[in-house]
């Protein structure tokens, strides 16, 4: 019985507003739908709606800064920064700044477009 995996090729996810995903595993990746695990790029000036998760989701920021909009706060993160966003808390995620933000995003359970709530 194997007791590890490595992943060497994520799953890229398709996207429209120049951001990069690659998910290194999570429901798209090898079916897990208990935990996702994914490297993001985030371009000057990306921003996404506003949306209302059903997972918890953990950000860690490795390059420049992003955005969060809380409820009624409005929270940056810088390189070396973390947060943990509970599940079911309206938020929103943009990259206002003029520099590319390259951050890991953990979700729990796993990233799906059913449970991430977004509005239009």
């Amino acid at each position: 019985m194997r007791t590890h995996k490595v992943q060497r090729s994520p799953f890229i996810v398709p996207t429209t507003d120049g951001k990069v995903i690659k998910e290194h595993f999570g429901i798209a990746t090898d079916g897990n739908s208990e935990i996702s695990i994914a490297h993001m790029v985030a371009p000057p000036g990306w921003s996404e709606p506003f949306q209302t998760p059903e997972f918890d989701e953990y950000t860690f920021i490795i390059k420049g800064k992003k955005q969060f909009i809380i409820g009624e706060e409005t929270v940056i993160l810088n390189e070396g920064e973390s947060i943990k966003i509970e599940k079911n808390t309206r938020v929103q995620y943009s990259n206002p700044f003029n520099d590319v933000c390259e951050y890991i995003a953990i979700c729990r359970p796993a990233f799906s477009m059913e449970l991430v709530n977004r509005e239009n």
